[in-house]
């Protein structure tokens, strides 16, 4: 098996998928599910909580950022809280690599970034029709269907900041009874995989060369519904990005109840999108992400979640193809 990320002891967190969250630092969350359009972004039923970063125009690159969000000292970042260890709910807090990322990022800005949880396959349509974001942060594959718009039902595409690299994995039963190698072995099983998302889009490709022997596809609003359908048998395999399958085999009843199998399939970038038009705030999280690479940040919170072998050395701007 190619590039594992390893959990550190320190960072090992039970899978939360819900709740109300605080971070400390220049985080903070809206409520969960933003189901509302009202003025603090949704009535979840996890509430609020003020995190203690404050608006500085002091910091490194706040003068870069547009005029509108030095005012509002908030970037207003849509994400599905519901994939660890890259965002998720532990105890009612959020937690994982993009929330560090994130933290490390406002120091640099000196504005808050104010995560509101969303489902997958609508953050796109948030960000560009809707305007409930400034910005998506959620393990979204840097593609040029998304680039161009292509892969969102009329959103239209967004440009992306590039923070990190991962592929998808097959994660099965411990013990793997059915014998799952790779994509050929699953016709003919229960797959899921959830909406909207690359892993949807391989599992569909697989079932085309499936001939009349198809897969029975569970299709996931969330991805830890997919995990749900493992553990209670109504799939054999869940098809997640490989960090997240990672953290699943080794947290899951103390890592005795799934395993990974296989290796990692299509590595490609994870980006921050950003609306094609905001081309002033997608240069100014370009400038703090590889600030926080250069100083050293990054690594560490990567380091935090096991995630090392996911790094990337520059923050580019749509590197995916």
């Amino acid at each position: 098996m190619t590039a594992r990320f390893t959990r550190r002891p320190s960072a090992r967190r039970r899978l939360a998928a819900a709740g109300a969250i605080a971070v400390t630092g220049a985080l903070l969350l809206t409520g969960c599910g933003d189901q509302t359009d009202d003025a603090d972004g949704g009535s979840g039923d996890g509430g609020k909580e003020g995190a203690k970063g404050t608006k500085s125009s002091e910091a490194p690159l706040f003068s870069e950022l547009p005029k509108e969000i030095q005012d509002a000292g908030v970037i207003r970042v849509g994400s599905d809280i519901a994939y660890p260890p890259i965002e998720f709910f532990d105890d009612k807090e959020l937690k994982g690599v993009d929330p560090g990322i994130a933290e490390a990022l406002s120091e640099q800005l000196g504005v808050k970034l104010e995560f509101k949880d969303a489902g997958f396959d609508q953050l796109i349509i948030g960000l560009n029709k809707s305007g409930k974001y400034d910005i998506v942060m959620s393990a979204m594959t840097d593609t040029k269907e998304r680039q161009d718009g292509a892969a969102e039902d009329e959103a239209g595409g967004v440009d992306f900041v590039d923070y990190f690299k991962a592929g998808s994995a097959l994660l099965v039963e411990k013990g793997n009874p059915k014998k799952v190698e790779s994509l050929d072995d699953l016709c003919g099983l229960g797959v899921a995989a959830q909406r909207g998302t690359a892993n949807e889009t391989l599992v569909n490709e697989q079932n085309k060369k499936c001939g009349d022997d198809k897969i029975d596809f569970f299709i996931a609003d969330k991805d830890t519904d997919s995990v749900t359908q493992l553990q209670n048998g109504r799939v054999q395999v869940v098809v997640t990005d490989y960090p997240v399958a990672i953290y699943s085999a080794e947290t899951a009843g103390g890592g005795d109840r799934f395993e990974v199998v296989g290796d990692q399939i299509d590595a490609a970038p994870y980006g921050i999108a950003v609306h094609k038009d905001n081309t002033q705030l997608r240069d100014a999280i370009q400038k703090a992400l590889q600030a926080i690479m250069d100083n050293g940040e990054y690594a560490k919170v990567l380091k935090e979640w096991g995630a090392e072998a996911g790094a990337l050395e520059q923050a580019t701007v749509n590197a995916g193809k």
